[in-house]
């Protein structure tokens, strides 16, 4: 455990993710800062813990001293900030390489005991999927100011409000043909809860720092297989239409147009073609979730 009445700074703290991580720190009895770019709108967060003890303030992890005030006193930080796609000033290298690195060093600079930064499950330096390829370059901007953060790169998560099932469910209502891009690659979606304890142990030193973990739940299933699973469980008989990529990159061309953000975008049809599980390196040297002693959900 960190010292009693610690502050911890949780930056993307007020997502998916972070709200339920949030919420496992403050019934721990941490302190919590939740490091957004509009406080304003992250109000609900103070409702996640005791009176006082969650407090949104305001960070953009493109700004390093932002960052720093908002890890100045803390004693543990967790860097949850990752985009989907970009739009404007929030690119992949920004958020992903560049932010990474800001944090890890502010932290750095702050004393702080732990840093725990969230990744992504298929991270890779030589990928072809600018997400991916990003994701790995902040791995290794986090590891170089702070050689003991831990890493961790979950696979899909699942759970109340996430992104990928309920959209996918929300499609399967308003459209009677649903493309699947890259429906063979195979994915081991990780529950929300799960992730979440895994966050708070990595910064309570449960798990070696200094390494990345792989995050992965009980299950390995093709795309094609969780959108019958989506379909199942949603009662719907929409027919699921395999989609080769050179297709889906030309069905993303013109979204990438228009003015709101698109529902694929050609580098996510990049990353559609590559398994998203964990590695076989990571399960013999002991680096999954089993490390954390938590049995996925």
């Amino acid at each position: 455990m960190l010292p009693h009445n610690s502050v911890v700074t949780v930056f993307g703290g007020s997502g998916f993710i972070g709200t339920q991580i949030v919420q496992v720190l403050a019934r721990r009895g941490y302190r919590v800062r939740v490091a957004v770019r509009r406080p304003d709108l992250s109000g609900h967060v103070r409702m996640l813990g005791g009176v006082g003890q969650v407090m949104p303030i305001q960070a953009n992890i493109r700004d390093l001293e932002s960052v720093r005030r908002a890890t100045k006193g803390a004693t543990a930080v967790i860097n949850l900030v990752g985009i989907g796609q970009e739009a404007g000033k929030q690119r992949f290298r920004a958020v992903h390489t560049m932010g990474a690195r800001n944090v890890a060093q502010a932290a750095k600079e702050a004393g702080v005991i732990a840093l725990a930064h969230m990744s992504a499950l298929g991270a890779d330096a030589q990928s072809a999927a600018n997400y991916a390829r990003t994701k790995a370059l902040g791995e290794a901007e986090v590891l170089g100011q702070f050689p003991n953060a831990v890493i961790l790169r979950p696979s899909i998560v699942f759970g109340p409000g996430d992104g990928f099932f309920n959209l996918m469910g929300t499609l399967a209502r308003l459209m009677p043909v649903l493309p699947v891009i890259g429906a063979k690659s195979r994915f081991e979606p990780i529950y929300l809860g799960d992730v979440a304890e895994a966050f708070v142990l990595a910064i309570e030193g449960k798990v070696k720092g200094g390494r990345a973990y792989e995050l992965g739940g009980p299950d390995v299933e093709t795309y094609y297989q969780l959108m019958q699973r989506v379909l199942r469980e949603t009662q719907r008989t929409n027919v699921l239409l395999p989609i080769p990529a050179g297709i889906g990159k030309l069905m993303a061309l013109p979204f990438a147009l228009l003015p709101f953000k698109p529902l694929v975008t050609a580098d996510q049809v990049e990353l559609l073609q590559t398994d998203n599980v964990v590695s076989e390196a990571a399960r013999h040297e002991g680096r999954t979730l089993a490390a954390f002693g938590i049995v996925p959900t």
